[in-house]
């Protein structure tokens, strides 16, 4: 038996892949292989150290740490060690370790709630694969995997099938499976490569005995995965393969409540849709199996595991990771970047580019549980308008339906609300209302349509019997809309169509879609199984596959609820998108609670049910940035928080970071004081209106950003390491971020303080208020912020498309641009702007749009046109503020002709009245 271990480079020439520029790997001399983790002395070092410490630990424990361990257990440092017994709820003794034939070393136990150091780990010669054959392929490589000693989950499979694809030069598929027998693949469309890179940025190896996977970045010779670290194991229940990781920088892997960057101690990290309010260390709404790495020299690689079932993923000081899943195959996609901007692009290309919001999507929305009528939701819209602070869009929560049932009006307390979205309508803002997948069972028969069509359809989920399973959620007992059938998508549309007739909403809020379900399973529980009982359960909250949702071993029309579970969100979100296309005829606007890889093409997303706290504001960038990884930019929080009361301070302060989420929603439980921002002091909802008005002002940027995630996979909220890979300090940053590349947000997020302490990374940036302008060194600075005031500050080179706002988008988007330029050291900048009527579907597909780039340089700023519509004739272009004018001009010439101007002390250069159509290119120079 062979040690886990890295590659010679005498090893067999099939196994040698794309090598060309690749670092050596080490070796021990003469042909011999080292240990993944030695090298340079490290072997004795290791040794020393392990043999020292369980010596000491003996002394000191007066011997409870039982027999010596066999040496080859001692040669793995603590930090190497990957977990042969993961099981919670098992106190795992020598002798069940063992059973498994692994090392046994029990080490002091860790902080509470913490895993700490595997007792239970594999020996470095533990059976595993053997890379049998490999071959070529017009695409890649095709090889086969052999098991010759079984692991100790049931049903292992003996022989493995390895498809590696060269996909791009920047993207490496390798896939492992059964080589004889079908298994669940995620039905998700992938692009299909019709010929293998010429030119990859990688290098791949594979170790034969073991079998492992060894992929080098080129340029620098970072090891990005090292599989041979720990044995691969493909069971039919349990899937499980380590790799070291090049760094301890590690992003993604959602859904979860933390920091953005992952502690990489002893830290495990569950995916499986769950409805909990985010807590710390929970698996929750939705599942994301992909994560972004820093490397050290500021490079950045992705690895996507498209895999839909149950999983987790552990993270260990090594620095490594073991990924842990209970069915399908083994299906990853590597990005190679180089930059973590172009990972998520990368990333984008595989899983789908986000869908264009309309333009309303990006203001002001209001809500709240509780508002216990139309006339009250009415009210709160009036205040709203009487104040002149911007809001597109009112929602309404649950208390809209008669007995909470889906696609019903309680006809008593909602009978004026086909009005008040009339009356929405008429002064250009929207409805959005929430919808629930679960469908009541309980009404009398050929009183419920919804019901009645489905059942006689058969588009629920069913018990492993063939009925309907029952669960129990809002209206009481319900049944599960199976979105995995087409023919649930057409039903689902008929029942909206219906609603739609009587009050035309504009928008649909999916919730409750992991799906939620108030019982563990059904009614009658879950029958025994494997789906229900599989050999191997991850660390879910509950313990439980079927807690607080259904019976994992409920049949759906694609699969099993086991494989599918993860997906039901997207699959509703699918079928919704869809529907409110073929209703309405223009972009949808739909927001989901539960989302997985490809929802960002139906969906946005937010955050949950959150907590009116201030830890919970700071968590939700973290969140944002998060879901910017995932290819869903248009993702909020619950501004001011959902449950509990807020502050006056709280909220003003929420408000601000609000106003700057790309999804932007002030929603409030039942039974607890308003929260919107005509419910405060006056000089509160005052500081709400002016950073509302500051959001409304930067629509067409932030309009142009979305237009960029749409078309390449840009983020729009985006980690301010993206734009300075170089800078380490940058790494951990997520207290603030950035708007593209060029925004700067560095909001308060602590109570009682009037100034904020924030990163400036490296250049010139400008206060967006007033041109001010800071030159930092890469550096904390500290930043004055009373109540009233939000720091934002635009990055030199930039120029900032922005619009005198209004009280809506669409009183808004007819008023005159404001053009803000930030000139970099070298006084150039650069810009642009996307527009089109703001709704339509497909407009830049069908070339209904219009885009302009904006350039300075040498004391002239030009406006290009490069594809224009008739949309942009309806718009002028008003002012152009230029910040960091460094003398005051003698002159400015528009278009040759001489022009007013205003010059301030601070190099702020100011011509209005310009009057300019933006379908019109032009210049303007200062002398």
């Amino acid at each position: 038996m062979k040690s886990y271990q890295k590659l010679t480079t005498t090893q067999p020439a099939a196994c040698r892949v794309e090598e060309e520029g690749a670092a050596p790997l080490p070796t021990t001399g003469r042909g011999k292989l080292a240990p993944w983790w030695v090298g340079s002395g490290l072997l004795v070092v290791a040794v020393l150290l392990s043999t020292i410490t369980v010596w000491v630990l003996r002394q000191v424990s007066g011997g409870w740490l039982g027999p010596t361990p066999p040496p080859k257990c001692l040669l793995v440092p603590e930090s190497h060690r990957f977990d042969c017994y993961p099981e919670r709820r098992v106190v795992v003794t020598q002798e069940l370790c063992e059973s498994r034939g692994c090392c046994f070393i029990q080490t002091p136990p860790p902080a509470q709630g913490k895993r700490g150091v595997p007792w239970c780990f594999y020996p470095p010669d533990f059976p595993s694969y053997t890379l049998e054959s490999l071959n070529q392929t017009a695409l890649g490589m095709v090889g086969v995997l052999v098991r010759r000693e079984k692991a100790y989950y049931p049903r292992d499979i003996e022989k493995l099938r390895l498809d590696v694809e060269f996909e791009t030069d920047t993207r490496l598929h390798i896939k492992i499976t059964d080589a004889a027998n079908p298994r669940y693949e995620v039905p998700l469309d992938v692009p299909r490569v019709m010929k293998r890179a010429e030119n990859p940025i990688y290098s791949l190896n594979f170790s034969w005995d073991p079998f492992g996977v060894l992929l080098q970045r080129k340029a620098t010779g970072a090891v990005l995965l090292n599989t041979t670290v720990a044995p691969l194991i493909f069971a039919d229940q349990f899937l499980q393969i380590s790799t070291s990781l090049p760094s301890k920088f590690l992003y993604g892997l959602g859904e979860h409540r933390g920091s953005f960057l992952h502690s990489l101690d002893w830290n495990t990290l569950t995916l499986w849709a769950r409805d909990v309010s985010p807590t710390e260390s929970f698996n929750l709404y939705g599942a994301h199996p992909f994560y972004l790495l820093m490397e050290e020299g500021g490079d950045a690689h992705g690895v996507f595991l498209l895999n839909s079932n149950a999983m987790e993923v552990a993270l260990q000081p090594a620095p490594g990771l073991t990924w842990r899943t209970i069915g399908g195959v083994l299906d990853f996609y590597i990005f190679l970047g180089p930059n973590p901007n172009m990972v998520i692009q990368q990333y984008q290309q595989v899983i789908g580019f986000p869908a264009m919001p309309p333009l309303w999507a990006l203001g002001f929305h209001l809500c709240r549980w509780g508002y216990g009528s139309s006339n009250e939701t009415w009210q709160t819209v009036r205040a709203m308008r009487n104040y002149q602070i911007p809001q597109d869009a009112q929602w309404n929560d649950i208390d809209y339906m008669d007995g909470y049932r889906d696609f019903t009006l309680d006809s008593q307390k909602f009978a004026s609300l086909p009005s008040l979205v009339q009356d929405l309508h008429k002064h250009g803002q929207r409805y959005v209302m929430i919808l629930d997948p679960g469908i009541s069972s309980t009404s009398p028969h050929g009183s419920y349509w919804p019901f009645d069509e489905g059942l006689r359809r058969g588009l629920f989920l069913n018990t492993t019997q063939g009925q309907p399973l029952i669960g129990q959620v809002w209206p009481g007992f319900t049944a599960f809309a199976d979105f995995s059938n087409p023919d649930t998508h057409q039903w689902w549309l008929e029942n909206l169509q219906h609603f739609h007739a009587h009050v035309p909403f504009d928008g649909l809020w999916i919730d409750m879609n992991e799906p939620s379900n108030f019982m563990d399973g059904s009614e009658d529980g879950c029958p025994p199984g494997d789906f229900d009982s599989p050999p191997y359960t991850p660390a879910v909250l509950g313990d439980s596959l079927s807690a607080k949702t259904v019976c994992a071993s409920a049949k759906q029309k694609a699969s099993v609820h086991y494989n599918l579970h993860n997906l039901y969100g997207l699959m509703e979100a699918k079928a919704t998108a869809s529907a409110l296309i073929q209703i309405r005829g223009k972009r949808p606007f739909v927001i989901s609670r539960s989302t997985f890889p490809s929802q960002g093409r139906y969906s946005g997303h937010w955050l949950g049910d959150n907590r009116s706290q201030w830890k919970d504001m700071y968590y939700s960038i973290p969140g944002l940035l998060s879901f910017s990884l995932f290819g869903i930019p248009l993702v909020g929080a619950d501004i001011c928080g959902f449950s509990g009361s807020t502050s006056e301070e709280l909220c003003t302060r929420w408000m601000q970071l609000g106003a700057f989420y790309p999804f932007a929603r002030n929603h409030n439980t039942q039974n607890e004081k308003a929260q919107d921002p005509t419910a405060f002091s006056p000089a509160a909802r005052t500081a709400m209106k002016d950073v509302l008005l500051t959001r409304y002002s930067l629509l067409p940027f932030l309009y142009t950003l979305f237009h960029r995630a749409h078309l390449q996979g840009d983020t729009v909220a985006r980690p301010l390491f993206f734009e300075f890979p170089w800078d380490v300090a940058t790494w951990e940053l997520d207290r603030q971020f950035l708007w593209g590349r060029s925004l700067l947000v560095t909001p308060v997020l602590e109570p009682g303080v009037d100034s904020v302490t924030g990163y400036v990374p490296q250049g010139m940036w400008y206060d967006f208020y007033t041109g001010s302008s800071v030159n930092s060194s890469g550096e904390m600075l500290k930043m004055s912020a009373p109540l009233e005031h939000l720091n934002l500050h635009i990055r030199e080179g930039s120029v900032l498309p922005t619009q005198k706002p209004g009280t809506t988008t669409e009183v808004t988007r007819g008023n005159p641009l404001r053009l803000i330029v930030a000139l970099s050291s070298h006084a150039t900048a650069w810009g642009d702007l996307f527009w089109d009527d703001g709704e339509s579907l497909d407009t830049f597909e069908q070339g209904h749009y219009s885009y302009v780039v904006f350039n300075v340089t040498q004391n002239v700023f030009t406006s290009t046109v490069l594809h224009a519509s008739t949309e942009a004739t309806k718009v002028t272009i008003g002012t152009l503020s230029i910040f960091g004018v460094q003398k005051p001009p003698s002159k400015v010439l528009l278009n040759g002709q001489e022009k007013p101007f205003s010059y301030l002390d601070n190099q702020v250069l100011t011509v209005s009245d310009l009057g300019i159509s933006l379908s019109q290119g032009f210049s303007l120079q200062w002398l």
